[in-house]
């Protein structure tokens, strides 16, 4: 339980996750999140949990042990909160005398929540050490035919017995999305300002989604109402990005879905989000409303497809 807190209380007094003045979220956090949802988080952690612990850490840890293999050099391994900690392994880059970093936040589609926090933290970790390394960064790879295929194919294996396929990506809150668009004229604006032909927003979490889930169903080979897409994970009561995966779970039964795949592109190794909220959580709820069965389509984790491409989007990567 005191992991789960420091963890909550660090992952959610980041400003890029919870976008408030520090007064407003220290108060959500101290006032409404913390004194409930350790708790809670606890035990959603100790249902997936694994003889060799958390199972994010198990599979990145395997994508760094086949990362480093196919590249032939050394990988390390930290996460934005928790540990292991980027300012750990960036110490141990320094006692090895390392002079160029290549950081790769693990997150397909950009998002300040994702990539932009861990981009800034790794910079003032290494500027407040004296910048003693060059630091590169992985752009954002929703769009590469290595990762989309290896997602493709994953996601092909589990079709034979579904006849839905449901697309569910992390959501974000809406003023995150609409944050992103300097104009402020386009996004959310309409329906279909992520659609085909729409103005390209470089930074837009929810443009990229849509994209990724083209790509996808165009090498699956979907019909239209072969899939749907639908955002989870929201938290509080402001508006998150819709629609939400668990109320699309309540009414897809209704539309005659019975058996029921669901794939997190915005994933790359299997988590909290994946393994509880969909494939336990997420069951439930399906099968409460009329569904028969439903089945996760495993992320990517070292899956040795994603590996070659991850490694090979690390060599094109100046």
């Amino acid at each position: 339980m005191p992991d789960v807190r420091r963890y909550l209380n660090e992952f959610l007094m980041d400003r890029y996750v919870i976008d408030a003045p520090w007064p407003v979220r220290r108060a959500i956090v101290s006032l409404t999140v913390l004194p409930k949802r350790p708790t809670a988080s606890a035990h959603a952690y100790a249902s997936i949990w694994t003889d060799q612990g958390s199972p994010l850490v198990m599979h990145s840890r395997a994508l760094r042990d086949s990362l480093s293999a196919e590249l032939g050099t050394k990988v390390w391994l930290a996460m934005r909160y928790g540990e292991p900690s980027i300012a750990n392994a960036l110490n141990e880059m320094r006692t090895a005398s390392v002079t160029e970093i290549l950081l790769a936040p693990l997150y397909p589609q950009h998002a300040d929540a994702t990539r932009t926090t861990t981009i800034e933290a790794t910079q003032k970790l290494l500027a407040a050490a004296g910048g003693w390394a060059r630091l590169c960064v992985l752009p954002p790879f929703h769009a590469d035919a290595g990762y989309l295929d290896a997602t493709a194919n994953l996601t092909r294996g589990h079709l034979a017995d579904a006849d839905h396929l449901l697309f569910s990506y992390h959501g974000l809150p809406e003023r995150a999305i609409k944050k992103a668009d300097a104009s402020g004229r386009r996004c959310l604006k309409s329906p279909s300002c992520c659609d085909v032909g729409a103005a390209t927003q470089p930074n837009c979490y929810r443009q990229q989604c849509f994209a990724t889930t083209r790509a996808l169903v165009q090498r699956l080979g979907l019909g239209a109402n072969a899939y749907s897409v639908s955002f989870q994970s929201r938290l509080g009561r402001i508006p998150w990005l819709q629609p939400y995966t668990d109320e699309t779970l309540r009414t897809l039964p209704a539309r005659g879905v019975r058996k029921l795949a669901v794939v997190c592109p915005a994933f790359v190794a299997d988590n909290l989000e994946t393994l509880e909220e969909i494939a336990m959580q997420g069951r439930t709820t399906f099968l409460a409303a009329g569904g028969e069965s439903l089945q996760l389509v495993p992320c990517l984790n070292a899956d040795p497809a994603w590996v070659r491409a991850l490694a090979q989007l690390l060599r094109a990567t100046p």
